[in-house]
């Protein structure tokens, strides 16, 4: 595996390579990363993470600098997978150029995530933009978790550049949880609450398909979980997976969550 540490580095890798497969990571790997790293290495010639936590995507700068950070532990991760190459840029290789790159999301694009989080996919969708114009990647894969992120890169990356996107089932441990590089920072008491969460709603979607006036149900059920396990929620709505307009019907739904417990933010879809 090679590391490397800046864009010449990456431009002399990367020369003359073809059906590349790219996994953009923030670090702190886990099983979810490693999912998507095994059918990038399964149908790509060559496969390059990149490591880098993107300050333009964090509106809280305490959130950006408390984000769990562990490069001596992804790096071995990475050589025991047997990536090709790790990408470890420094902000003045991404943001090395001076044209702002415009982002600007259409009105019904701000939702969920981006109801709460001003600026947020602006600065993925512009990472992603950068990522993929300096190593040109035949694929990118990227989780399910992230759904209405995932939905937004594809449409802007796909439309702008050859590089397709690749959707990856979201993973979970065995207490039904999904991964994510955030619950590291839950003590025990919130591991397990978010865990009987998770088991919570995928419990309730599994009776929806069996009810009507779904969008009370789904109102009740967000009072219901804010008592229970006190916690803040963001956002609980039924969405369509094409689009993600709310919907009354189960078919082609997902319900969308966004919540806090005590200051650690969560998110996930059933």
């Amino acid at each position: 595996m090679k590391n490397l540490l800046n864009n010449i580095d990456l431009n002399e890798a990367l020369f003359d390579n073809t059906n590349i497969g790219f996994v953009p990571t923030m670090g702190s790997l886990h099983e979810g990363h490693i999912s998507l790293i095994k059918k990038s290495l399964k149908v790509c010639n060559k496969t390059i993470v990149s490591i880098f936590v993107n300050p333009k995507q964090f509106n809280n700068k305490k959130d950006y600098k408390k984000y769990p950070r562990n490069i001596k532990k992804d790096i071995n991760i990475l050589k025991k997978l047997k990536v090709d190459f790790v990408y470890l840029p420094k902000i003045k290789d991404i943001y090395k150029t001076k044209n702002k790159i415009k982002i600007k999301l259409k009105k019904q694009d701000n939702i969920l995530c981006a109801k709460y989080r001003k600026g947020h996919f602006e600065g993925v969708i512009d990472v992603m933009t950068r990522l993929t114009k300096i190593i040109n990647p035949s694929k990118i894969f990227m989780g399910e978790k992230d759904f209405q992120q995932l939905l937004l890169v594809k449409r802007y990356i796909e439309k702008n550049f050859k590089s397709k996107i690749i959707p990856c089932k979201t993973i979970r441990n065995r207490h039904k949880l999904a991964l994510s590089s955030r619950n590291i920072l839950l003590n025990k008491n919130d591991f397990n609450k978010a865990s009987m969460l998770a088991k919570d709603l995928i419990l309730f979607k599994k009776k929806l398909f069996k009810k009507e006036n779904l969008k009370n149900l789904v109102i009740i059920k967000k009072n219901e979980l804010i008592k229970k396990f006190d916690i803040k929620i963001d956002y609980l709505e039924l969405r369509n997976t094409k689009n993600l307009k709310l919907t009354n019907r189960i078919k082609n739904a997902k319900i969308f969550i966004a919540y806090y417990i005590n200051d650690v933010r969560l998110i996930d879809n059933y």
